[in-house]
């Protein structure tokens, strides 16, 4: 239930910081904002990346053992 519970925080704050980043640099490159894509694609990333590293990790400290 632990690692549901941060899946769901790690979802929340990469939609809401990818909206963010997103605007900013569509206006920077003037390009269209779609929020919808800019969420999914930000959202993919960010459970990749920290799951990733979790994984990465575990596996490192069972090899240490």
């Amino acid at each position: 239930m632990k690692a549901l519970e941060a899946n769901l925080v790690v979802i929340f704050w990469a939609i809401i910081f990818g909206e963010v980043i997103g605007y900013i640099g569509g206006q920077l490159e003037v390009m269209a904002y779609v929020p919808a894509q800019i969420g999914v694609v930000a959202t993919v990333a960010a459970l990749i990346f920290t799951n990733g590293v979790k994984l990465v990790s575990n596996s490192d400290t069972k090899a240490n053992k």
